[in-house]
């Protein structure tokens, strides 16, 4: 399995920390959409760790706890300087009797419950518990998450906080994890954040990071991390199939057609729908690698090789020329 692309790594902001081109996305080892068992996860994630996948992202409120022990339970027998691990900060995970619930957003008992919480103290008490549960003894990336509905605090009381710990040394690199180009352009513009993780909003479907988000980010040399480069799966497969799912729900008619239009456009060129969704995003000079869900170890062998495939610059020719790629997105040559 050639694997030198996944493996080039890419410095973020102006720190030292660096992060591999093709990332491991944690939330579906969370149990999102579906029940995971350990051994599934364990070997999803060996085969990452062997197909040179060095950055690993992942949160609390993921399977609450659940991929931060798994990737921590990998990790821990790994040399500590040839990996990158990132989590994020805003909820708070308390213990409560599950009573026969599962979790309201992942396929796991609900032995725990979120709560929201940016303050100086609920911070840096999320990142004790994710040091606990990941068994690292500091995060190399934290990132505010999901903070689009308590904006005004996260960056008014959470960031000093991040802040505070990347000059303790805790913490590496510094930013916000959101699916808004909007607030995360205020983050970029209002902080001195090294880098931010936007989900679905720079892919094939959706490039408003376009916008201001990534001009943002390339004036004050801030990484971006592009997340979600499926949007939630209708990029997953060569051919969108109907309910594919869309920013987490099934996707309207009209984005069904459109990204089976991308789809035969990649199919004339001899090129998969998730290669192209793959390479697009990295062209941009802000953005430092993408990060893709994985669950199983087949998908992480697909996606590896899928990233490793050569893209046509023609490909994007077309795109743009059937009005389905925005024109102000740089492609450069053939990736």
């Amino acid at each position: 399995m050639n694997t030198a692309r996944a493996r080039r790594t890419h410095r973020l902001g102006r720190t030292s920390v660096e992060v591999s081109e093709l990332g491991f996305g944690g939330g579906p080892l969370g149990g999102l959409f579906a029940p995971l068992d350990d051994a599934t996860a364990a070997q999803a994630l060996e085969t990452a760790w062997e197909g040179g996948i060095r950055y690993y992202d992942t949160s609390p409120h993921y399977g609450i706890g659940h991929s931060e022990r798994r990737i921590g339970e990998l990790l821990r027998d790994k040399p500590r300087t040839e990996f990158t691990l990132s989590t994020k900060v805003g909820r708070l995970l308390v213990p409560q009797d599950p009573a026969g619930h599962m979790d309201e957003s992942f396929a796991v008992p609900a032995t725990h419950r979120r709560v929201w919480d940016f303050t100086r103290d609920g911070i840096r008490r999320s990142v004790e518990d994710s040091l606990t549960r990941t068994g690292a003894e500091r995060i190399d990336v934290l990132h505010l998450h999901d903070a689009e509905e308590h904006f005004e605090e996260a960056l008014r009381t959470g960031f000093p906080a991040l802040a505070e710990l990347r000059a303790e040394g805790m913490v590496g690199a510094i930013g916000g994890g959101m699916y808004h180009p909007g607030k995360l352009t205020r983050l970029v513009r209002e902080t001195d954040a090294d880098a931010v993780m936007l989900s679905g909003r720079y892919t094939l479907m959706d490039s408003s990071a376009l916008d201001s988000l990534l001009p943002a980010c390339t004036e004050r040399g801030v990484s971006v991390l592009a997340a979600s480069v499926f949007n939630s799966g209708l990029l997953a497969t060569d051919w969108p199939e109907e309910g594919a799912f869309y920013d987490y729900a099934p996707a309207a008619p009209e984005l069904l057609e459109r990204a089976r239009r991308i789809a035969d456009v990649c199919r004339a060129h001899g090129v998969p729908l998730p290669r192209a969704a793959m390479a697009f995003p990295p062209h941009h000079p802000a953005v430092a690698g993408i990060v893709v869900g994985m669950r199983t170890a087949e998908e992480v062998r697909h996606n590896i090789a899928a990233f490793e495939a050569n893209v046509p610059a023609q490909l994007w020719s077309d795109l743009r020329g059937q009005g389905l790629l925005d024109e102000r997105a740089p492609t450069g040559a053939a990736s």
